[in-house]
């Protein structure tokens, strides 16, 4: 299965492929809420009953996730390549939906990742990285070459040598081995309020009782000012 979400188009948009869970999903309602912003309809919503009261600084806290919407990244957003086009992006990605493969099915929890908050795996899932891997390799004809600005935002002096190679590579260090599922929920948390930050997403993932996650679609995602 696969989707196109976007506003009207723009000159240079950039489009990425996700995991995002079914609109109107109880998953869906749950990441929305929370970072307050569709996806799907590119509406801003209300923030749960609770949260701002609770965390007073909550707005900013989901600041950047609220920028892409509730979602996991598979092929990270790019600029289309000369001589690709938005029809051609989306036929490959209902032929790559419509391929037989094995559909990972995971176990998810909230937990804190690389110092921000995001629902992840319980457990690795070779499947769910052969699927990531299969989207980075498979949709890479339609990447414009980075250029030295992409490159040097991706601050490549903190990188490890085989993260630099992939960003190289593919226009993306977290890819491959380095790839890691998530759903994020919040921006960088400093490390004294992040115990308390989990529990309370935890407390309210935990009423969704969703106990496994089948990643069985793909999303297309337009992005039509990259600064915005």
């Amino acid at each position: 299965m696969s989707r196109l979400y976007s506003a009207d188009m723009a000159d240079s948009p950039r489009y990425a492929i996700y995991y995002a869970p079914a609109p109107g999903s109880g998953l869906d309602r749950f990441g929305a809420a929370l970072l307050g912003y569709d996806a799907h309809t590119g509406d801003d919503l209300p923030f749960p009953e609770g949260v701002l009261q609770a965390t007073r600084d909550w707005h900013g806290l989901t600041g950047d996730p609220r920028k892409y919407g509730f979602h996991a990244t598979l092929k990270a957003p790019m600029s289309l390549a000369p001589g690709r086009t938005e029809p051609e992006l989306i036929s490959a990605c209902a032929a790559f939906a419509a391929t037989q493969r094995a559909i990972p099915v995971i176990t998810p929890v909230v937990d804190s990742i690389s110092g921000f908050i995001a629902l992840i795996p319980a457990d690795p899932s070779a499947a769910l990285t052969r699927l990531a891997a299969d989207c980075v390799t498979e949709f890479d004809s339609f990447r414009a070459p980075l250029t030295e600005a992409d490159r040097a935002r991706r601050n490549p002096s903190q990188l490890t040598s085989r993260q630099r190679e992939h960003l190289d590579r593919w226009g993306y260090p977290y890819v491959m081995d380095d790839f890691r599922f998530h759903m994020t929920l919040t921006g960088r948390v400093n490390a004294e309020r992040r115990d308390g930050l989990v529990a309370m997403l935890r407390d309210r993932f935990a009423a969704l009782g969703l106990s496994s996650l089948a990643i069985d679609g793909i999303a297309l995602f337009r992005q039509d000012d990259a600064n915005s």
